[in-house]
């Protein structure tokens, strides 16, 4: 929530959803695809990232091998 305690666009969308009685199964469906939305956003922005530094394969493999790991 804000400091004005109202709710956010997301918050108000996900309580008309679930103003709708919907099954067990619906429900985990419906979780997962949050989760996927979420995780395809940050896979994106993620890739950006290493697209703008130039990173590669070879970056991470650096990452992963140095001795403060």
């Amino acid at each position: 929530m804000n400091s004005t305690n109202q709710l956010t666009n997301l918050q108000q969308e996900i309580l008309k959803l679930y103003a709708q009685q919907v099954s067990e199964t619906d429900l985990l469906n419906i979780r997962a695809l949050i989760g996927q939305y979420f995780a395809q956003r940050l896979t994106k922005l993620a890739d950006h990232a290493w697209e703008q530094q130039g990173w590669t394969e070879q970056t991470m493999h650096d990452w992963l091998n140095e001795p403060t790991q």
